[in-house]
């Protein structure tokens, strides 16, 4: 019983949070310069970590470097494929690239990693699904969107081939 209470609980991904935590409050604060050094080094000095990938991924996202984000973004999942966020991130790139089918297999990693509990991946499913010709499916997406939050669905929902109200 005692060793219980004496044992670390905490998960690699948690002690990594915790370790490069001036990292993520940098790129939190919108300083993707900067938070990209921190991460671009520490990815240098951690080569296993999913979370120094994921956050130089999303840096590189956001300074527009596709290709350099999706590398990133893949080594993350090599490392840990539980990182729905990430799965999200390359569901996006790939979207961005008109690689819908490949999209649509990370928007679907994505809401399963989270539990259903993440609207922002159920809405990008749908778009997925809207370019795939799977417009029933995609409907279904989007109400859970809703009924989850996301105002950016309901929106979505009243556009063809859609056109329904619907009440938040």
């Amino acid at each position: 019983m005692v060793r219980y209470y004496t044992t670390d609980h905490d998960t690699a991904l948690d002690k990594d949070r915790k370790r490069f935590s001036e990292g993520i409050a940098l790129y939190e604060a919108g300083d993707f310069r900067a938070a990209h050094v921190y991460f671009d080094q520490k990815v240098k000095e951690n080569r296993r970590s999913a979370i120094a990938y994921a956050y130089r991924g999303k840096c590189n996202r956001k300074d527009d470097n596709i290709y350099s984000a999706m590398y990133d973004f893949t080594e993350a999942l090599t490392f840990d494929t539980t990182l729905d966020d990430v799965h999200l991130d390359k569901g996006i790139l790939h979207y961005e690239l008109a690689a819908y089918n490949d999209a649509f297999l990370s928007f679907d990693k994505a809401v399963w990693f989270s539990r259903g509990e993440t609207p922002e991946a159920f809405r990008w499913r749908a778009l997925a699904r809207l370019k795939l010709h799977q417009n029933s499916q995609a409907e279904n997406d989007l109400r859970k969107a809703v009924q989850l939050g996301d105002e950016d669905a309901a929106f979505v929902l009243t556009q063809p081939p859609f056109r329904r109200r619907i009440k938040i």
